[in-house]
């Protein structure tokens, strides 16, 4: 594996970064081209976006690692009573949304009232500059992540609205737990859940 895409554990200083790369990753995700689908502005928003919470919620409370071109934030169960925007997180991402807010909001809460109740490790977010595509950097981060949840023998969760990366975690043993469509006329999105690797 080149040295490149080994994972490091990141710290407030990646921000900037992460940020970046994130913003990239995300650029053609159908979700988040919905809650910003100003195609001019989209990138300098992801970044802003992305850089709050990650400074505010998961670089603080989750378990966040990177690579030169992709970056991950999980959640162990322990950290998601924790790793939730506070007030003043809450209105940065409504300043960030603009009039979208009202969306991102129902999407949330539509997104949280399916999550598994049960223990698991929960990535929240995960995404490869497309530049670097094809490299690993992405399966890297999600190994390295996936390692975590087994060696606690737990199961893991995400939710992905790009049809084209369900294969992607289905290879790494996840499986659509649920379907939901967003409200509002947004898109669907694909609740995956994976069973820890020794009780496959």
């Amino acid at each position: 594996m080149a040295i490149t895409n080994m994972p490091k554990t990141a710290t407030i200083d990646d921000a900037p970064q992460i940020s970046r790369t994130l913003a990239r990753a995300f650029d053609d995700d159908p979700m988040m081209r919905w809650f910003f689908p100003d195609d001019d502005a989209r990138e300098a928003v992801l970044g802003r976006y992305f850089a709050t919470i990650f400074t505010r919620q998961y670089g603080r409370h989750g378990v966040c690692e990177h690579t030169e071109a992709a970056a991950a934030f999980w959640v162990p169960p322990e950290a998601q009573a924790k790793a939730v925007p506070d007030a003043e997180t809450i209105q940065e991402l409504l300043n960030i949304l603009g009039d979208r807010a009202p969306l991102f909001r129902d999407a949330v809460e539509t997104a949280a009232k399916h999550t598994p109740q049960e223990p698991h490790w929960y990535l929240a977010m995960i995404g490869a500059d497309p530049a670097a595509q094809g490299q690993g950097h992405g399966a890297a981060l999600l190994r390295s992540g996936l390692a975590k949840a087994d060696a606690a023998g737990l199961p893991a969760y995400l939710e992905s609205s790009k049809p084209s990366n369900l294969p992607f975690y289905e290879h790494f043993g996840f499986t659509v737990r649920e379907e939901l469509r967003l409200p509002g006329g947004g898109p669907v999105l694909w609740g995956m859940w994976r069973l820890p690797a020794d009780s496959h």
